[in-house]
C-alpha cells in the first residue's frame, strides 16, 4: 500500500477540507485526540459539519455530502424536518427546562407506549447510555440476582457495567478505569450458538437479565442467527430472567414498532434512544409494569419491593420531548421506515454490482435501513454475489479490522461527496432518494477503482 502522503485519496481529501484541518488543529490543543465521540475518528482528520438538511449536510469548507451518518442513526426523518423544526421553535421560546413535569412528556410516553408492544410503562433518560444502565438496575433489584448475561461485540453504552467485551476487550478482560469486580458481574457469551445460553442460564441460579442489541452486534455488524431471538425469549421465560432488548438503534427504524414487532419477539425491557428522542439528546426504558412499577413508591410498597431510585436533571426535557412528539407522530401515521427501507435496498443492492463489477471481494448486506460493507481485512474467498455474513463469525466480521483500509473508504468517499460510518456502513433516512442513491454508487464506484490503483484492493 502507498503511503498515505502519496495518496490520491487522501490529497483530494486534503484539497476540499483546509479549513476542516484548521479546526482539528485547534481541537486538538482543547479536547482529548480533538474528538468527542470516539466513532468520529477519521485520518488523518474529520470533516467539521456547518449545516444540514434533508438528506445532506455541508462543512465548513462548502462541500456538499449525502449524509448517512444520520446523527448516528438518530434521524429517520432526515436533517431539520419541518414538522420538527416547527416542534423545537415553538418550545424553546416558552423555555427549554422547566425542572417541572410537562403535557408533552405525558404524549411522548403515550406514543411510545402505542408503538413499542413491550411498553407496558415508558421512563425518560437522557441518553441510551442512561437507559441501559437503569434497565440492568431495575432487572437486578426485580430479580433479586447479580449476574447479567451479555454478547461478545453488542454495544449497550459506555458505562462500567457494559464496557468490557463491546468495543474491546472481547476476551472478558478488564479495561483500564473500570473495577474487575464490576466485570466479574458480566457472563460474556457468544451470540452465535443459543445452545450456549441455554445451557449457562439451566446452570446457573444467579443471572437477572440476558440483555443483547436485537440488530446483533453493531446494529447488524454480526447479525444473529435465524431464531436466536425467539430462541433467547423462550429460554429467558422458562428460567424467569429478564430479557432486555437493547432497540437503541432498532427502535422505530426497524420497524414502527421496532425490532420486537418485526420479529414478533416480545422482551420484558427495552432500551430506546437515537430516534425516540427525534434527534435530539434523550433515551428511555419501557417494559412490563411490575419491572417498570419499582420506580413507582406505591407501587413498589404494595408489591413488597424498594423502590428503585432514578434521577436526572435532562429526563424529559421540554425541547426533546418536543421533538419527540413531533418525530415519534409520524413513524405512528407514515411509512416512514418502508420508505427508508426501500431506499436502503436499492443501495444495498448498486453497491453489490459494483463489487461484482470491479471484482473486488468485499461483501455488502445489513437490515432494515442499515447497510454495511464487509472490506475483507484477512483475504477470504469471497464472492459479493453470494455474500452471507451468517457464513462467517465475529472474529472475521468485526473482531479483527482493518482500520486504515476503513479510513481510506470513508475519506475516498468523502472526497466524492457521500459521508458513511466508519463500521463502515450508513443508517438511510425516509427523507434519501434516487439522487441521493446514483450520487452514492457513483462515489463508491470511483473510491473503490481509486482504492485498487493505490494497492488497498488487490488486483
Amino acid at each position: 500500500m502507498q503511503a498515505l502522503t502519496n495518496s490520491r485519496i487522501e490529497t483530494e481529501y486534503r484539497v476540499r477540507t483546509t479549513r476542516s484541518a484548521q479546526l482539528y488543529a485547534e481541537a486538538c490543543a482543547v479536547i482529548p485526540a480533538g474528538l468527542t465521540h470516539d466513532s468520529r475518528t477519521l485520518l488523518p482528520y474529520p470533516i467539521y459539519a456547518a449545516r444540514a438538511a434533508g438528506s445532506r449536510k455541508w462543512d465548513v469548507d462548502g462541500n456538499e455530502y449525502v449524509d448517512y451518518f444520520g446523527g448516528h442513526g438518530a434521524l429517520l426523518l432526515g436533517h431539520a424536518h419541518p414538522a420538527v423544526v416547527e416542534a423545537v421553535q415553538a418550545q424553546v421560546t416558552q423555555g427549554t427546562h422547566w425542572g417541572s413535569s410537562h403535557e408533552a412528556e405525558v404524549r411522548w410516553a403515550e406514543l411510545v407506549h402505542r408503538l413499542i408492544p413491550s411498553a407496558g410503562r415508558v421512563r425518560f433518560t437522557a441518553s441510551g447510555t442512561e437507559a441501559s444502565h437503569l434497565a440492568l438496575r431495575l432487572a437486578r433489584a426485580y430479580t433479586g440476582k447479580p449476574k447479567v448475561v451479555r454478547f461478545v461485540g453488542h454495544f449497550h453504552g459506555w458505562h462500567d457495567q457494559v464496557a468490557a467485551g463491546s468495543m474491546s476487550h472481547f476476551d472478558g478482560s478488564v479495561p483500564a478505569g473500570i473495577p474487575a469486580t464490576l466485570v466479574e458481574q458480566t457472563i460474556l457469551l457468544p451470540a452465535d450458538d443459543i445452545g450456549v445460553v441455554t445451557e449457562t442460564l439451566r446452570s446457573r441460579d444467579d443471572i437477572a437479565a440476558v440483555i443483547l442489541e436485537a440488530s446483533g452486534a453493531s446494529w447488524g455488524m454480526v447479525p444473529l442467527p435465524e431464531g436466536f431471538l425467539a430462541g433467547l425469549r423462550a429460554v429467558t421465560k422458562q428460567h424467569r430472567v429478564v430479557l432486555i432488548l437493547d432497540e437503541v438503534i432498532t427502535g422505530f427504524r426497524w420497524s414502527r414498532g421496532g425490532a420486537q414487532a418485526r420479529f414478533g419477539v416480545i422482551p420484558d425491557l427495552t432500551v430506546l434512544a437515537k430516534i425516540v428522542a427525534g434527534g435530539l439528546p434523550g433515551g428511555a426504558v419501557a417494559g412490563r409494569a411490575d419491572i417498570m412499577d419499582q420506580l413507582d413508591p406505591a407501587a413498589a410498597k404494595k408489591a413488597g419491593r424498594e423502590k428503585i431510585g432514578h434521577q436526572g436533571t435532562f429526563n424529559s426535557n421540554p425541547l426533546c420531548a418536543a421533538a419527540a412528539v413531533a418525530t415519534l407522530s409520524i413513524v405512528e401515521r407514515e411509512d416512514v421506515c418502508d420508505r427508508a427501507e426501500a431506499t436502503t435496498d436499492q443501495i444495498r443492492a448498486g453497491m453489490r454490482q459494483v463489487l461484482i463489477d470491479e471484482n473486488v471481494p468485499w461483501g455488502i448486506y445489513g437490515d432494515a435501513s442499515a447497510f454495511l460493507i464487509f472490506q475483507n481485512p484477512n483475504g477470504l474467498d469471497i464472492d459479493p454475489a453470494t455474500f452471507n455474513p451468517l457464513r462467517h463469525g465475529f472474529k472475521e466480521l468485526k473482531g479483527v479490522r482493518n482500520a486504515n483500509l476503513s479510513h481510506r473508504l470513508r475519506i475516498a468517499m468523502l472526497a466524492n461527496g457521500v459521508d458513511i460510518m466508519g463500521a463502515p456502513g450508513g443508517l438511510v433516512s425516509a427523507v434519501h432518494g434516487a439522487e441521493d442513491v446514483a450520487r452514492t454508487l457513483e462515489a463508491f464506484r470511483t473510491s473503490v477503482r481509486w482504492m485498487k490503483t493505490e494497492g488497498d484492493i488487490a488486483a
